[in-house]
């Protein structure tokens, strides 16, 4: 079983600046591939960045250039540092990791609970 706890998050004003963090627990983190989504209010949740085990990152494009994902292994941590935060950055943000279950022969998906961002202008 794996555990996924989001912080981090907050309100802030637009222009403004946030780190979130995601910390895992039970699982091989340093092996997995890390990922942030977020779901703004009556839509859908969205894809926004990810990390793989070896530390490649991609980006949705709405955020690219404004986010940072990056992954601590030591501390089983992956944050998402938001610059120029928006208005339409307010969301519920996850934490999202898949892994493998060789007994199922199947990859299992993981979620934290989320952690709320709400961006004034």
């Amino acid at each position: 079983q794996v555990q996924l706890v989001e912080s981090g998050g907050g309100s802030v004003q637009s222009g403004g600046s946030l780190r979130l963090s995601c910390a895992a627990a039970g699982s091989s983190f340093e092996n997995n591939a890390m990922a942030w989504y977020r779901q703004a209010p009556e839509k859908e949740r969205e894809w926004l960045a990810t990390i793989t085990s070896d530390g490649i990152s991609n980006y949705r494009d709405s955020v690219k250039g404004r986010f940072t994902i990056s992954r601590d292994n030591a501390k089983n941590t992956v944050y998402l540092k938001m610059n120029s935060l928006k208005s339409e950055d307010t969301a519920v943000y996850y934490c999202y990791t898949r892994i493998w279950d060789g007994r199922r022969s199947a990859f299992m998906s993981y979620w934290g609970k989320g952690t709320l961002v709400t961006v004034s202008s």
